[in-house]
């Protein structure tokens, strides 16, 4: 028997037992565990505010810490800001991009360019891979008129 063949047997008897593993059943086993009454809240504006851009949007967070995105530390996350959207897959990340603003620096306020007109926004606080906690951390959507 060749040396290669015979690593190739050994591999393959090696990881038989990572085959016997359990697999998760559920993706949202893959979440992270929020604390029991946590709460992402909006400081400025609030429902119903009437503002001009740009819009100064200030994070309020009970119950939890804020960490930078990649850093894994219990009870904690980052925000995530949604305009005009929402959020429709809470088991994987949230996406990045012009209506899903991600604040993985561990920032708690922001400044929005928003044109004139009705807008909806709404945090939503992920672990450090920007994947929602469970359950969700996340605020009642706002609604904001920008003059």
């Amino acid at each position: 028997m060749s040396r290669t063949k015979g690593a190739g047997r050994l591999a393959g008897v090696l990881a038989l037992p990572l085959l016997l593993l359990p697999v998760p059943a559920f993706a949202d086993e893959h979440r992270t565990a929020a604390p029991d009454g946590a709460e992402v809240y909006f400081i400025t504006p609030q429902d119903g505010d009437t503002v001009s851009s740009p819009v100064t949007v200030r994070f309020g967070l009970k119950g939890m810490g804020v960490a930078p995105a990649g850093v894994e530390k219990e009870n904690t996350g980052h925000h995530h800001l949604l305009i005009d959207q929402k959020l429709e897959d809470y088991d994987s990340a949230i996406p990045s991009d012009e209506t899903h603003r991600h604040f993985g620096g561990g920032q708690t306020e922001t400044s929005l360019e928003l044109a004139p007109g009705e807008h909806t926004l709404q945090l939503i606080l992920a672990d450090q891979n920007h994947v929602p906690h469970d359950p969700p951390v996340e605020s009642r959507v706002i609604t904001v008129t920008v003059e």
